[in-house]
Order: C-alpha cells, then sequence, then structure tokens
C-alpha cells in the first residue's frame, strides 16, 4: 500500500482515496512522420490495450532502441501518433543503452539526448526526445477538484506493508479531460517500492 500526502484547499478531514498503481514500463511515442519511416508510407498503428488515459492505446508494434553502448528490443509504440517524438525508459534502460537520460515531464524535451530507433523498414535517429518520465499521478478535472488539487501540483507517496518502505517524494499532479485517477511509477521505482501492478495508493488528505 501507498500512502500519498498532500495538502488540500478543499477538505476539512482527513479523507482517503484509494489510487491504482500502473507500472510504466518503457515505450515510445513517435509521430506520423517517423512511424511511416520505419514501417510503410500511410502505415496505422494497431492498437492491442486501450489504456486508462484519454485516446491512448497500447500499440501491437513494437520497435528497438539503439544507444552508444547497448540496444533494448521489443519496446512497445504508445498510440496515436504525437506532435513529438518521446522515448520514456527507466534509469537502468539509460545505464544499459549508454544514454544521460533526465528525468522529466512528459513533453518537456528541450536539451534532452536522441538515440536511434529501429523498425522493419529503416532507422530512424532522433536528435532529441529521450527522457525517464518524472513520476507522476493523473487524474481528471473532476477529481483534481474534488481532491483539492490542480495541474503540476506535488505529492509525496510512502509505501506501507511492501517490506520495503519507502518515500516518494516530488510526485507530479498531471490533470487532463478523461483521464483515470492513477499512480504511474516506472519499473525502477516499482521495485525498489516492492509494489506491482494492481497494487492501490491512498491519498490521504489533510487541511
Amino acid at each position: 500500500m501507498i500512502s500519498l500526502h498532500v495538502h488540500s484547499r478543499a477538505a476539512n478531514d482527513a479523507m482517503p482515496v484509494s489510487v491504482p498503481i500502473v507500472i510504466s514500463a518503457r515505450h515510445v511515442h513517435l509521430t506520423r512522420e517517423v512511424i511511416e519511416q520505419l514501417f510503410c508510407d500511410h502505415y496505422q498503428l494497431h492498437e492491442s490495450r486501450h489504456l486508462a488515459q484519454a485516446e491512448q492505446f497500447q500499440a501491437q508494434e513494437t520497435v528497438t532502441l539503439i544507444g552508444p553502448c547497448g540496444r533494448i528490443r521489443d519496446v512497445r509504440i504508445v498510440g496515436p501518433a504525437r506532435s513529438l517524438n518521446q522515448i520514456e525508459i527507466s534509469r537502468t534502460d539509460a545505464a544499459l543503452l549508454g544514454i544521460r537520460a533526465p528525468i522529466r515531464a512528459t513533453g518537456d524535451l528541450i536539451g534532452t539526448p536522441g538515440i536511434t530507433i529501429q523498425g522493419p523498414k529503416s532507422q530512424v535517429h532522433l536528435g532529441t526526445g529521450v527522457i525517464c518520465a518524472h513520476r507522476h499521478i493523473h487524474m481528471s478535472p473532476e477529481d483534481a477538484e474534488r481532491l483539492g488539487l490542480k495541474d503540476r501540483d506535488r505529492v509525496s507517496a510512502a509505501t506501507e506493508g511492501a517490506n520495503r518502505d519507502l518515500l516518494f517524494r516530488d510526485v507530479l499532479v498531471r490533470v487532463s479531460p478523461g483521464d483515470k485517477l492513477e499512480l504511474h511509477l516506472d519499473l525502477d521505482e516499482a521495485n525498489a517500492a516492492g509494489v506491482r501492478e494492481g497494487d492501490y495508493a491512498v491519498l490521504t488528505l489533510h487541511d
């Protein structure tokens, strides 16, 4: 179990809220142009599984990431196509690839390192876009209003009962229409805390 502690502007009493934990494995978001370069002209991604966040899906297609020191195969594409290429890996992945990937929020890509991506048709070198995603909690505007939070607020998360008690500070709040309430950790963070996909966090609000 994880306890998240925030300062609420809306609640007068402590109010626990269950939040499912999602372990975010390495994945890539790609532009239409890069998808077509890697696969073929006018290529359409095939949905494998719909994700809880609005309009996103896990595609059937995978790519290989190639860095200065190594490569990682079978990295899932998350659709639909985006306006910017973004590659999300863990610290362990970054060490394997030989890339100094900074911890960044989604879309904050200025000054990030690049990487080579290989698909069935060709490979493409990207000049920027590799990050270790800042741990974050997704929620809808309705959830945010109910919890007294706003986009880009920060909360803290403490593990309990996982045999590896750990405090996660600086968890980024991301508010977007249609999003479901979820705490996203990468694989390194989940392993460090001893939590698994499907475990729940407890969001406790204090006035």
